[in-house]
């Protein structure tokens, strides 16, 4: 903190460049009610800041898992296009080869022709390979810096895979202060103070990929005892009191029923360990405050040098809260299945995995979830969770600001998906996609750029948008939402009386169900959707598990 008789510091200003700066910051696992500005407990002010000064978009949708969203965010394309239809495992050659393939540009490889330098800090999750550079790591996908991570989960205080270029460094987290969200966001912040210093000139373009709040449970003890008590009401009081205030802020029509408790949830009353339960989701909750922190430092640093008006700034969460349960009979063999993690903790204590009421989590020593209880509020006021393509599952906040370009205070409803943001990001720039690259011959974007929406509330009622993962899947036109679970029936809502997906209309539109069943069945074959059977009769003949996080 600066003495009162020290010398302000002096707010740096430069002309903006030809073409605006980009910071797109994603954050992992988050449900789509958890931030302050959609209707949660959370303090994030640094976020709500950017949707009170720019727009918001309450019905984007992601593609309901990390890394297939992570690749259709970057490519413009759907997940299936790029390799990556499932998570980042080598399941080819008659599976999805889990690694971004050259069927696809980054946004950093489409940007760089037009002079912009990029950078990325934070959970990369897109190459098969995560110990040994490949053509899908980010320094070979038009990123000049890379600092983070290669796999998809892992301890905040020992993450593996820690890399920075593309060389180990995971001796960086022996440091006794260190937590992964706060290394992301200061690598962030030392990649815009290295740019304005030697390529002030050159328009930039940063992601910003943090892993919070992505189990396990570990947060600062400090962000913690800022929600003591928080959450001891319970969820079934906490999802009354966030519809409330959604309908409030206008992102949900009050015409919309909340969705009921989850059947496998017990009511609050019913709990036994209600203190274990509430502390739970403060850790959770503490995870997102520490990442809202380290995005008011981005944009601080942004203001400092005087190109915030002039930065296009995009917020969103890659999937619906994550209902995924660590049983402590099971929990050892999960985490070490999917997920290395060190047993030992840097001082010298034994890494205690799993769901135990007995353990508090958020310390170094803990490894935990905040289970289908609290993704249930997370999710509010929908049903389902990541995996699945019901709202609660690919619903996202979306938050975008550009003061130079985008008035302050905007809502839009217009339905957009995570193929938009390329578009959206090289329209902004002035860029075109090119028909060749390099040695490559890219597919054509899928996107449809949000910036109409965004500055002129335009409206497009006859656009598809389309999704699958593990069988799950769905197509929306307009209204028309058509979805299902695998080896389930078709479900057909209507997203203007019933977004919240509580009366199944398809009996009555049998002639609707069929168009739009008939129009997911053509993309899926024209993008590559491997029939969720043949991924299984993969698995089994391998005598694999399906793969996790």
């Amino acid at each position: 903190m600066t003495n009162d008789s020290e010398p302000e510091e002096k707010i740096m200003t430069s002309p903006a460049p030809t073409a605006p700066n980009v910071v797109l910051v994603l954050v992992d696992d988050m449900g789509f009610s958890d931030i302050g500005c959609f209707g949660g407990e959370v303090q994030t002010p640094n976020i709500d800041a950017l949707a009170g000064g720019g727009a918001t978009l309450t019905q984007f949708y992601n593609t309901a898992r990390c890394s297939p969203s992570r690749a259709s965010l970057l490519t413009g394309l759907h997940p299936h296009q790029t390799g990556i239809g499932i998570l980042n495992y080598d399941d080819s050659p008659e599976g999805y080869a889990g690694n971004l393939n050259k069927d696809c540009l980054t946004i950093a490889e489409a940007l760089k022709p037009a002079g912009y330098r990029s950078y990325i800090s934070g959970k990369w999750h897109m190459a098969g390979s995560i110990h040994h550079p490949t053509d899908a790591w980010p320094t070979r996908r038009g990123f000049d810096e890379f600092f983070g991570t290669l796999e998809g989960a892992g301890s905040f205080f020992q993450p593996r895979t820690l890399t920075r270029g593309e060389e180990n460094v995971e001796a960086e987290t022996e440091a006794e202060d260190f937590y992964y969200t706060d290394a992301i966001s200061d690598n962030a912040v030392t990649f815009l103070q290295d740019h304005h210093r030697d390529h002030e000139d050159d328009p930039f373009f940063l992601y910003v990929a943090y892993t919070a709040p992505h189990w396990p449970l570990h947060a600062l003890e400090e962000d913690i005892a800022k929600y003591a008590g928080r959450f001891d009401a319970g969820w079934d009081t906490l999802r009354a009191e966030r519809l409330a205030r959604l309908v409030a802020s206008g992102i949900i029509d009050g015409q919309w029923a909340l969705t009921e408790r989850d059947a496998r949830i017990p009511a609050w009353d019913d709990v036994t360990d209600k203190e274990w339960e509430a502390m739970r989701m403060a850790v959770y909750a503490a995870q997102i405050d520490r990442m809202d922190q380290g995005v008011g430092r981005v944009v601080d640093e942004l203001k400092r040098q005087g190109t915030f008006d002039d930065t296009l700034v995009i917020f969103l969460s890659d999937n619906g809260g994550c209902a995924e349960e660590m049983p402590l009979e099971t929990a050892k063999e999960f985490v070490t299945t999917y997920v290395t993690f060190d047993a030992i903790t840097r001082d010298g204590r034994e890494v205690r995995p799993g769901n135990d009421p007995s353990i508090f989590p958020g310390g170094e020593d803990t490894y935990a979830t905040y289970g289908r209880a609290w993704a249930n509020l997370s999710n509010t006021p929908f049903r389902e969770y990541k995996h699945w393509i019901h709202e609660g599952g690919i619903s996202t906040p979306l938050i975008v600001s550009w003061p130079n370009s985008i008035d302050a205070g905007v809502m839009r409803t217009q339905p957009h998906q995570l193929t938009d943001v390329m578009s959206t990001v090289l329209e902004a720039a002035g860029v075109e996609y090119p028909d060749t690259y390099t040695d490559r011959t890219p597919l054509p974007l899928e996107g449809t750029s949000m910036l109409s929406t965004l500055r002129d509330d335009a409206k497009d009622e006859q656009r598809f948008l389309y999704w699958e993962h593990e069988g799950n899947c769905g197509v929306r036109r307009g209204k028309w939402k058509l979805v299902k679970k695998y080896s389930q029936q078709w479900e057909l809502y209507d997203m203007v009386a019933d977004r919240t997906e509580l009366h199944d209309v398809a009996a009555d539109h049998p002639r609707l169900v069929e168009t739009l069943s008939a129009a997911y069945d053509d993309w899926a074959i024209r993008c590559g959707v491997i029939p969720r059977e043949r991924v299984l009769a993969l698995y089994e003949a391998r005598g694999k598990g399906l793969p996790s996080e």
